[in-house]
């Protein structure tokens, strides 16, 4: 799954560099899915009183509303990405305004001053207003007005986007030498490629609070050595099962 955000200030156009890239991705026959950050902090997508807030306030974690033509899944905590894209299967999905994960980002702006106080680390691309008043470039990134060259932007996102990353800490797994936020900059660049992190092609992960916490190989190993171990000599075992194990 490539996942990729679109980020910045309000009025700086990420709502139509987003809707601009799911149209795109979606003619070249892409599935698509899309994640919307909503900052404002009294945002409930519940009605208090209704059915389903007294399902909520009862003790139901989650709770599903289902309709003719829509179904909505509520959770009453703000979920990690790790965790919301487990409900996605798509090949790209486009996130709108979220910064709290290790992603590709094309940052939207209004002004150069926009710009350099919301710059960060894995940017590839910039868009939105600011597109229309700067050159081909800023800091070595191309600039894409949206609205003159949608194609080209996709063509950008294609190229560039890649399977997604962890987010680990690099106490816990600094294996590629650069960290996850390192990496992503490396790869971007040209520099690395998605298969230098070790967790391309793991088959044991390790949540704690819904964060995923990086491992070495030999840590892995371990782990599923003393999985398997146990696990093996239960009814129900077979050999090259898939194991999970949740500990609240």
């Amino acid at each position: 799954m490539k996942v990729f955000s679109i980020y910045g200030y309000t009025q700086s156009g990420k709502t139509t560099i987003a809707e601009t890239m799911i149209a795109e991705l979606a003619k070249r026959r892409y599935s698509v899915g899309s994640i919307k950050e909503i900052h404002f902090e009294e945002f409930n997508i519940d009605t208090p009183g209704s059915n389903t807030d007294r399902h909520r306030n009862a003790g139901a974690s989650p709770v599903t509303a289902r309709g003719h033509d829509e179904t909505d899944v509520m959770y009453p905590v703000k979920l990690s990405l790790p965790d919301i894209l487990k409900h996605y299967s798509n090949e790209y999905v486009v996130c709108e305004g979220v910064t709290d994960y290790n992603l590709p980002k094309i940052i939207a702006a209004s002004s150069v001053e926009d710009l350099e106080k919301r710059w960060e680390q894995g940017i590839f691309a910039v868009s939105g207003r600011v597109a229309e008043i700067l050159g081909d470039e800023y800091r070595g990134v191309p600039v894409i007005n949206v609205l003159e060259e949608p194609a080209r932007l996709a063509d950008l996102v294609v190229e560039k986007v890649f399977d997604l990353l962890p987010d680990v800490n690099e106490k816990c797994c600094n294996q590629c030498g650069y960290g996850c936020r390192g990496l992503t900059d490396k790869i971007l660049a040209g520099e690395a490629t998605r298969n230098d992190c070790i967790q391309k092609t793991s088959s044991v992960k390790l949540f704690i609070n819904g964060k995923e916490i990086g491992m070495v190989p030999f840590v892995e190993e371990i782990l599923r050595n003393a999985c398997t171990g146990v696990v093996s000599t239960l009814e129900g075992y077979s050999e090259n099962s898939s194991i999970e194990i949740k500990i609240d």
